[in-house]
Formats: C-alpha cells, structure tokens, sequence
C-alpha cells in the first residue's frame, strides 16, 4: 500500500512540472512573435539612430516632453536641471550642441569672438593696462621697483534671449516629422538674428554690448582712455577719398599691433565689401581675392574677410568697416544649456516651445578691434 502511494505521487509531480514547462514554452513563443513583430515596425523619429539604453534623456525629452507634454520621468540625472517653477526643461547636449552649430555658421560674430560658457548668473574678467613689471639689472645690483599694472574689470552686459516657435500638435503626432532637428533649426535661427545685431550694436540694455556703440577716437594705443576704440578716417566724408583709397586700408591694418594681427579679420556688410571689391592697384590687380578652397574665406590684403549684415552702411560718419581680432577683441558669455518651455494652451491647436538662454557680450580688449569712420578726418 506504501508503495503504490508513493508512485501516485510522484505521477502527480511529474504532470505538475510538464504542464509548467509547456506554459514556460508557450510564453517564450509569444515574447519572440512580439519581438519579431517590433523589429518590423519602423523606428519612431525621435529616435533614429540612437540607442536609447546609452542615451535615455534624449529619448525620454524628444518622444515624451516635446511630442506628448509628459512631464513625468522627463528630468533625468543626466540632465544638467530645470529651470524654474515655470517648468522649463534644459535640452539635452547633444540637441544644444546642434543649436550651437547652426549658430556658429549663422551669426558672423560668434565665429570669430571668444565664446565663453559659465555656470553662474554673472561673468567678470579682469584686464590689466599700464605699468612696467619688469626690469633689467646686473647679477649683484640692487633690483628697483616696478610699476604696478592698472586692473580693469569687464562685465559684459547680458539679457535673456527667448524664441517662441510653433507646431501644431498633428505635426507632433506624426512619427515621420523631425522635430527635433525642427526645433533646432528655429531656435538657432532666431537666435542668429537677435545675437547678431547685438554683438554689432546692442545698447547693453537687457542686452549685450555691441563693439560699435563704445567711444571712438583716433588716438592710438596707450594714449586714448581704456575701453574707446580707436578708428582710422576713410579721408572722405560719406565714402573713400578719390585717390588712392586702397592706403587706408592698409592705414586700417597696421594701426593694429603685430601681435593682434595673427588671426585677425575684416568685419564688413555685402555692400561695403562691394565697393571694396572693386578696388585695385597701380598695376591693375585687385586687392580681393576669392577663395579657391570650399569652407576657406576670401581675403583683402591677406587677412579673411567676414560678412555681418548687421555692420552699417557706407554713411557720412558711419563706422562701416571692422578689423581687428575679435579672439582677443570681443567676449561672449552664455550659460551653456539652453531651456525650453512647451505651451500648448496660449494659441490652440498650436503648441508653442519658449525657449531661452541667456547670453552675454562686450569689448574686452579695446585694443584688438580697429575702425574706419567714413569721414574726411
């Protein structure tokens, strides 16, 4: 009797753990038909190329808080935080950096100035001027005192510059649109345009600093006050001077010191560089030459000439030509993420994205950027 129980038993066990290794197949069948079926599906947009195991944030920002306004499991360790209570998030880096670029080949000035990213709400640079800090003397002779550099601190003035493009939300529900080099590409270009014409002429105001709306006088280095730009007349007033008006652009360039020259350019609009495009010497060669290299800038008199459409025109007085070493010359200062704000209630059915950033700009070495005043002196 024993036995025969023992064996009924062990029948039982054994049915028990057939039927569940007939359901832990059955299961193992399903995952890979939905598998199968996944991998047959085309890949969402927003993630095209991009492994969301290496690279969450930018998936989680692009499908769930700019498509669908999910907020939840949107601010990630990897993000470098949001903004205020008005529930900005920060793009992710690699979104930021595609505006930077666009950016870049955009606005002239950014190309050629010291860009310089902070984490703080305020930048400060200190620029020494004046005094002699060393001395010669014999190897037992008494050393004298020098004199002490004047320090000077430059704190570009900065704003906050927003842009505020729109999708309709069937754009965004649409897997085949591209929004995030969309976005980009609005962000950067509205940015370009606004920071263009502040870096030129900006007031300070709310805003940067353009080099063009400091004092200028013809004084040279050394003598005019720190921060005045010192300026090369053009030898008439309202255009060049009718003979010769090829020397003061050669006046222009050596009034920058040797040392700024390496790496130096030529700051001009199209119809200014269309006057001087004309020009040539005595022996009928012209002073521009084209690029000959694609992605290589022309050159006048050897240095690359950039084209701002934000510098004046040729005008009685005007200050229309730039050279000089923007490097050294001008700063930038920005906070390096760029925030954004979804907004799909202000203009239905429209869903507008507030982004902003704040970015600062001034002189910072007034002795590296020269100018033509289009005047008689």
């Amino acid at each position: 009797m024993i036995e025969v129980k023992a064996d009924g038993l062990e029948g039982a066990f054994d049915a028990v753990l057939q039927e569940e290794r007939i359901a832990a197949l059955e299961a193992d069948i399903v995952a890979m038909k939905s598998q199968a079926i996944v991998a047959q599906r085309p890949v969402l947009d927003g993630v095209k190329g991009v492994d969301t195991a290496a690279d969450p944030a930018r998936t989680a920002f692009v499908e769930r808080y700019l498509r669908r306004g999910l907020e939840a499991g949107v601010e990630l360790k990897s993000f470098s935080g949001a903004t205020d209570a008005a529930g900005g998030y920060a793009v992710p880096r690699e979104i930021d950096q595609m505006i930077d670029a666009a950016l870049k080949s955009v606005s002239p000035i950014r190309a050629i100035a010291n860009v310089v990213r902070t984490g703080s709400a305020g930048y400060r640079k200190l620029v020494t001027s004046g005094g002699t800090v060393s001395g010669w003397a014999s190897e037992t002779g008494a050393r004298a005192e020098t004199a002490t550099p004047t320090f000077n601190e430059i704190a570009p003035p900065r704003g906050e510059l927003f842009a505020n493009p729109a999708a309709s939300q069937a754009m965004l529900d649409d897997a085949q649109f591209d929004v995030e080099s969309w976005l980009a590409d609005e962000i950067a270009r509205e940015f370009a345009r606004a920071e263009g014409a502040a870096f030129v002429s900006g007031n300070g105001t709310n805003k940067p600093k353009g080099f063009l709306t400091y004092t200028t006088t013809n004084e040279a280095d050394g003598v005019r006050a720190f921060g005045s730009l010192q300026y090369v007349a053009s030898g008439a007033s309202g255009g060049f001077a009718a003979s010769n008006p090829q020397d003061r652009l050669i006046d222009l360039v050596q009034a920058l010191r040797a040392p700024y020259r390496q790496g130096a350019s030529f700051v001009m609009n199209s119809a200014t560089l269309a006057r001087i495009r004309k020009f040539k010497t005595s022996d009928g060669a012209f002073l521009w030459q084209p690029s000959l290299a694609a992605g290589q800038p022309a050159t006048l008199l050897g240095y690359p000439v950039v084209e701002a459409e934000d510098m004046p025109d040729v005008a009685a007085d005007s200050l229309s030509i730039a050279f000089g070493n923007f490097a050294h010359g001008y700063v930038i200062a920005e906070r390096s993420e760029t925030s954004i704000l979804r907004d799909p209630f202000s203009n239905k059915p429209f869903v507008h994205f507030y982004a902003v950033k704040r970015i600062g700009g001034a002189v910072a070495n007034s002795e590296a950027i020269k100018l033509m005043k289009f005047a008689a002196s």
